[in-house]
């Protein structure tokens, strides 16, 4: 049996000094797909499961979120809010198209950063009543943010946060997209079956995080790089609470989660996501951007970052009010400088 390891950095600054603690986690490369889609399709899950295109042994890079510190949270401004039964950030504000987007992360460990770009988008286009409608750039984040942890290799992402406070980024779409200043360098792949001409996942080796650019990379763009800049004005946890994260969705947008990743997270295909394998591989970065219930099943609706045909049409549903996979756990938000 193979074993791999997956390295989480934890960097911590305590008075001016840095200390690196190093956590290992070893996981297994032989993981039974066919017998986790047997278990879920048979025994009355309320997701389906369906074959991935990748292996457990190829979760470096595939799933990117370090774990951070223990942080402290956002006290709450929103104590009269009136939380619906159902709310789609989408149909909330229709007029930004970064909610509806989903993104291709490529073979890049960059969930961290694709998930607090694409969720500052958002904030920032409902902050602005839809004058603002670019994506931002995560490729910014991945290659210039040394403190957020090894671009490709994964990150921290409330650090990507704290770097949108402190630095900013610019604009930037997918790849080969000539949207905005720095558009995203990695090239998709795939990680399910489909009849898409892209690469699949699992043939690719992990890519070189792209250089550190101070300028911009899309000719085609008429605006200077210093000029283009986004920045938040702060950045918050919120704490583990289903209320409070509902009001932060419902007042200010879209946030980001961390999620701990289970084997058989590798074969969603439908559905209200609940683990039902205890092989825990990685974690992962998404966006949250509502909630809703099918029957008495209450779920978080969340858009991942593997592109429109995993999932369902690149979103997914979890589990909401138990803390799946610590999706309430882990939390961020940040308000945009307009």
């Amino acid at each position: 049996m193979f074993l791999h390891l997956i390295v989480y950095f934890v960097i911590l600054k305590k008075l001016g000094t840095i200390s690196l603690m190093l956590t290992v986690v070893a996981t297994s490369a032989n993981v039974d797909f066919d017998a986790i889609i047997q278990k879920v399709n048979s025994v009355g899950a309320s997701w389906k499961a369906g074959l991935p295109t990748i292996t457990a042994s190829s979760i470096i890079g595939q799933y990117c979120a370090w774990k951070s510190p223990s942080k402290p949270t956002k006290i709450s401004l929103h104590i009269n809010s009136v939380i619906p039964e159902e709310f789609d950030s989408r149909e909330r504000w229709p007029y930004c198209p970064t909610i509806r987007s989903i993104r291709n992360q490529g073979k890049c460990g960059s969930c961290w950063a694709v998930a607090a770009a694409s969720t500052l988008s958002d904030r920032l286009c409902i902050a602005t009543n839809g004058s603002f409608t670019l994506p931002l750039s995560e490729n910014e984040i991945i290659s210039c943010c040394k403190e957020c942890g090894s671009g490709c290799h994964g990150g921290f992402h409330d650090k990507a946060w704290q770097y949108l406070v402190t630095h900013g980024i610019v604009t930037g779409g997918g790849y080969l997209s000539h949207v905005g200043c720095q558009p995203y360098e990695i090239p998709p792949c795939e990680r399910v079956p489909s009849n898409s001409s892209r690469p699949n996942c699992q043939s690719l080796p992990v890519p070189q995080t792209p250089q550190c650019r101070t300028t911009c990379t899309n000719s085609f763009y008429n605006v200077s790089y210093s000029s283009d800049h986004r920045r938040l004005l702060n950045q918050y946890q919120l704490p583990n609470n289903t209320l409070e994260i509902q009001k932060e969705i419902l007042t200010n947008g879209p946030v980001e989660a961390a999620i701990s990743v289970y084997s058989d997270f590798l074969t969603y295909h439908s559905g209200i996501y609940h683990h039902l394998t205890t092989k825990e591989v990685s974690r992962h970065a998404v966006k949250i951007i509502g909630w809703g219930s099918e029957g008495d099943v209450p779920f978080w609706l969340v858009a991942n970052t593997f592109d429109t045909d995993w999932g369902e049409g690149g979103f997914f549903r979890i589990l909401r009010g138990s803390n799946e996979c610590g999706i309430e756990d882990d939390v961020t938000g940040g308000t945009p400088l307009v």
